[in-house]
Parts: structure tokens; sequence; C-alpha cells
């Protein structure tokens, strides 16, 4: 006689600090079936979602639901098209989820039956997390066109607060913060850092970032600052050397690298998905008409600190260090309206970041393998999608996450996560990464330094 097929169930969730609600949707879902599957969204799947805002890391979270008894299977959701594939993959006969979100997975009876469950009212991990944890008091250094960015993304992450605003110009300062929630301006460094704040965000002309990172730190504050974080080399390995001693989180707001598509394709990438990278090409380029703007100005403006640091993370997330750097710039009156970076790399593979201010090109980028290629469309730095392509043209596969606001806002939410956890440095953006981006734009301005003179 045949055994009798054991009734498979699968169900998904954040499970962001367990509680009572996520426990009676999981016992629910069990008692449909004889097996329980649980998947465990992974926090760059959350955050293409628009939850910025998850307390646990993924791993703390997949423990925690291993630890119920009643939990046959735990598994990590990193994309919106696996459930799909994993209910074909497992033999899946129920899939079950809140009533919250009734009808949004119908698609999903072509492969099982769909069950909503009743939820617990009264309780979730938001009323939670409101109740028990505290914000992250930001003060903000700048009241330029970013820094307006900045406050506003800042707005849909639950953990930041925008408590206040410093620049030279108190005028600025009042302009600024008038109609915001921000309570409290300042035209001095140092009455601003005495202020009640946890971190400081910093926006000013890139010619002031080291010195008031370095104020900043000093004061015991946790820094994110806008790129470049230094312009020469040895203050940035400063700065990173001020925040190990004192135990603090400093971070370049490249916002690409925490945007979850990006950490998606550095997985395809490393798991083999096109063979040994051979070759990384990046282009970034935008049109500044007005001549005063600060890209325009002499000696730190240009494409290069402008703009060099998108290009430059690509290559150094997929390739690592430099071996040996070439720049082919087109400058005019000490600036450079544009820069083809060439640098080779272990195993002579060879990376190709173009930046330009004075012309606009095809913002994309390629990285190209001995089994297929990587094709990620403009904006690139703005990750949404990548497609994956071989030798065989019918062969390609797609890859789409949700993108929200301009991308500040994920390194806002990695930046406050890191806070909340004590975890002093981001696998996002690590030190090394940041030490290098700036080893080769430090090269380069030390270059129209010694041509300007």
């Amino acid at each position: 006689m045949n055994e009798k097929k054991k009734k498979i169930v699968i169900t998904y969730g954040t499970y962001d600090m367990l509680h009572i609600g996520h426990l009676n949707l999981l016992k629910r879902a069990k008692e449909l079936g004889d097996y329980l599957i649980v998947g465990v969204t992974s926090e760059d799947y959350d955050r293409s979602r628009g939850k910025l805002n998850t307390s646990q890391s993924t791993k703390k979270r997949v423990k925690a639901i291993e630890k119920l008894d009643f939990v046959d299977k735990v598994i990590v959701e990193k994309h919106k098209g696996q459930k799909a594939l994993d209910i074909q993959k497992y033999g899946v006969d129920i899939f079950a989820i809140g009533d919250d979100w009734v009808g949004k997975f119908d698609y999903l009876k072509e492969y099982c039956d769909v069950v909503y469950l009743p939820r617990t009212e009264g309780i979730s991990s938001t009323m939670l997390r409101k109740e028990i944890q505290k914000k992250i008091k930001i003060g903000v250094i700048g009241t330029g066109r970013i820094a307006k960015r900045f406050v506003k993304e800042a707005g849909y992450v639950d953990d930041a607060e925008i408590r206040s605003v410093m620049s030279r110009n108190i005028k600025n300062v009042e302009k600024f913060i008038d109609g915001t929630k921000i309570q409290y301006g300042f035209d001095n460094i140092d009455s601003f850092l005495q202020d009640s704040i946890d971190a400081v965000y910093i926006a000013s002309p890139h010619e002031h970032h080291f010195m008031q990172a370095k104020q900043a730190l000093e004061a015991g504050r946790h820094v994110l600052c806008e790129k470049p974080i230094a312009l020469e080399s040895k203050h940035l390995k400063e700065l990173i050397k001020l925040a190990r001693k004192n135990n603090l989180i400093l971070i370049e707001a490249i916002k690409t690298a925490f945007t979850p598509a990006f950490v998606q394709l550095q997985e395809e990438i490393s798991n083999g998905a096109i063979g040994e990278i051979k070759e990384v090409r990046a282009t970034f380029t935008k049109l500044i008409d007005d001549k005063d703007a600060r890209e325009w100005q002499t000696p730190y403006g240009g494409a290069t600190n402008e703009l060099g640091s998108y290009p430059l993370l690509l290559a150094q997330k997929i390739l690592g260090p430099a071996k040996k750097v070439v720049f082919y710039d087109q400058i005019e009156n000490g600036v450079d309206l544009a820069n083809r970076i060439i640098c080779t790399h272990k195993n002579g593979a060879i990376s190709i970041s173009t930046v330009g201010i004075g012309a606009k090109s095809e913002g994309c980028a390629i990285i190209s393998g001995t089994k297929g290629y990587i094709y990620i469309p403009a904006p690139w730095w703005l990750t949404r999608d990548f497609y994956i392509r071989y030798e065989d043209p019918t062969k390609q596969l797609s890859y789409h996450y949700d993108f929200q606001g301009d991308g500040i806002r994920y390194e806002i939410s990695e930046f406050c996560t890191r806070i909340k956890r004590g975890k002093k440095k981001s696998s996002r953006l690590k030190w090394k990464d940041m030490v290098e981006i700036n080893r080769i734009i430090s090269k380069y301005n030390k270059r129209i330094k010694e041509k300007g003179n």
C-alpha cells in the first residue's frame, strides 16, 4: 500500500520581532496540511517593497522561525517571482497568507490552492517597533538640492528624524526649515554638534566634507557623508581610524550600493551566472547648464568628483581593487567636462568608467563574462532592472525590483539600521570599498592640481 502523500503548505512573511500574531497565523497555516514551509523575506526584498524599517536582520528572523517546532522548513524569499517558483519546486498543495492580502495572490491558483487566513487583531511588528524603538535623530549639514531631497526621503524611514540643519548662512537655514518639522537651525558647527543628535548627514560642498566629518566623529556622532567623502586618500583613512576608535558608523552616501537590485546583481555574479568577469563598463553623465553651479567650480568641481564614485563603485564591487589606473579627460577652464577612467584588475580584467557634465551619453552598464553578460539599462545607478544574456539569444534572465523615490531612502535605512543594531560597518559599502574608490578620485585630483601648477 502506498504511503499517503503529505499535504504541503507554504507561507511567507517578514516576521520582524516575532509576536503572537505571527505565531497564530503560522499555526493556522500548519493546520491546513502536514508539512509547513515558511519563507522569510530578505532585507533587500523587503526594502524593494518599501519596508525600510525592519528591526532584525534576515539571519535573526530566520533563526526565530527555525526554533518553532511546528515549522518543517525555512527558506529565504529574495525576489518578487520566487513564490511561484517555490510552489513548483517543493510540490506545494496550499499557499496560505494573511487575509489583509485577499485577492493579491489569486494568480497562484494556477499552481495550488490559495487560502487567506484571519490575522490577530491589535498587534503588528509596526506597532511594536513604534512602542519600543526610539528614532535616530539626524542633523543635516547643507541646504542645497541634495540636502532637500535627503530630508524628503527621510520621511519614508520611520527610524529617522531630521532634528536640525546647519549652514554658514543662517538665512539659507531659515528658508530651508520653513514649512518642515525640523526644530532647530544653526550657522555654527560647534553649536550644531552640541545639540542632542545621534548622527550627522553631510551635504556641503566637497571641500568641506573631510573637516566636518572629522568634527562630527570627534563629537561622538555617526556620519553619513556625500561623495566624495574626502578629496585626499589620507583624509579618508584618518576618518576611518577615528570612526573605529570612537566605535562610530561612517558611510559614504553612494546610494546605488544600497538599492535592492544592485545587491541582487552582485549575488548573481558571485554565483557564477556569467562566469569569470572580464570587463565592466559604466557611464554616468548629466547636463548642468548653470555655469555657477558647484560642478563647474575649480578646483573641486568637475565630472570626476561629482559622478566618478558611481561607476567606480560598480568596478570595485565586481572586480576589486585596481592595479593600474589611466585617465583620459577633457578639461575646460580647469574643470574636467568628461573623464574616461580605465583600470586593470586581477586576472587581466578591465573596468571602463565614463563620466561627464558637458555632454550627454547613454547611462547604461555592461558586465562581460566568459559565459554571458549582464546589461543594466539607463539610469544604471538607479538600478531597477538588469538582464542576464547569453550567446543563445533565446536565453535571457530578467530581474526587476520596484524602486521607490530617488534611492536616498535606501541609504538612510541602511544608516539607521547600522546604528540601531550596533553594527559599525555596512556589507553593502565596506570601508575598503570607500578607500579604493577614493584612492582613484584622489589620484585624479592630484593630477588636476599638478596640471594647474
